[in-house]
């Protein structure tokens, strides 16, 4: 009896999975915390240490990873502050003149495309862009040279040769300083619109300053000095000028800054030419040398 029960018992050792040498392994126990030796056992403890000894490599990699991702996102914000431009940095943390600045001018152009009623035909107040035009159009600098030509050439007094000679240098010393100061500027209308023949020719293609308005507040101080007007013509005359300034507004050509600098530099170009008033004897000369009529100089 106890013979055959050996021979079971060695049978089913041999038969037995885990008595393998390729499962040794497994009936090992790995050695606990502290303790000198290792025991060995068969069971889920050596499953979760076989699981455990593989899992390191996947770990170290999504170390690595996680390692790594901070340092390229911050050397990314770095690239992107240095590429930041200082004027955007100025923008997040602007002065007090900044904020005034920025807040008057979107003031103006909120105020001038509202007043804007004849830009279009399809405008509120579409129907007077025909007289607003028109009105506009006694301003300009082109028909003011013109007629100051056409009145020189009719004069026959040394008085109004001298004053209309003053007056045709003052006309074109505006356009030519407006011309000036809004080719350096550059600023766009209130509303996109393309420059007309007349406007082309006087160069009057961009917004700042107003020349209709520096035009009509130096014409109109002109006159003012140098003609005897009666009260009512005078005022009528100041209600020209304001007017005409306001029609380029109504029209969308200008803003309301580009109007009130226009006339502020109107008014600067009268007194430089009072400053170098030309003589009655050298209106004759230009005269003259205009006409090809060298008399007075033999």
């Amino acid at each position: 009896m106890p013979a055959g029960y050996n021979v079971r018992s060695r049978a089913r050792e041999r038969n037995s999975v885990l008595s393998r040498p390729e499962f040794m392994s497994l009936n090992q126990q790995p050695p606990r915390a502290g303790s000198s030796g290792g025991s060995s056992s068969s069971g889920p403890p050596a499953t979760e240490s076989r699981g455990s000894a593989r899992r390191p490599g996947p770990m170290k990699h999504q170390t690595s990873q996680s390692n790594e991702e901070p340092t390229d996102s911050g050397s990314k914000d770095r690239r992107e502050s240095g590429k930041m431009p200082e004027e955007d940095c100025m923008q997040l943390n602007p002065s007090f003149k900044g904020i005034a600045m920025n807040s008057l001018l979107a003031i103006d152009i909120c105020l001038s495309k509202r007043m804007g009623v004849c830009a279009y035909t399809s405008s509120s107040w579409g129907g007077c862009r025909s007289m607003v035009t028109l009105l506009a159009l006694t301003g300009h600098g082109i028909t003011w040279i013109i007629g100051t030509i056409v009145c020189l050439t009719r004069s026959n007094t040394l008085a109004g040769q001298e004053v209309l000679v003053n007056l045709l240098l003052a006309l074109i010393l505006d356009v030519m300083t407006v011309a000036g100061v809004q080719r350096l500027v550059k600023r766009r209308g209130p509303w996109e619109m393309t420059p007309g023949f007349l406007d082309c020719v006087a160069m009057d293609t961009y917004s700042f300053p107003a020349a209709h308005a520096s035009r009509a507040a130096m014409v109109s101080k002109f006159l003012l000095s140098h003609l005897v007007l009666a009260v009512p013509l005078r005022i009528l005359l100041v209600l020209w000028a304001f007017f005409v300034g306001m029609s380029r507004v109504l029209l969308g050509k200008h803003h309301l800054t580009d109007m009130v600098c226009g006339f502020a530099l109107g008014m600067l170009h009268f007194s430089l030419m009072e400053s170098v008033w030309l003589s009655s004897s050298t209106c004759q000369t230009l005269i003259s040398i205009s006409t090809l009529s060298w008399s007075p100089f033999f």
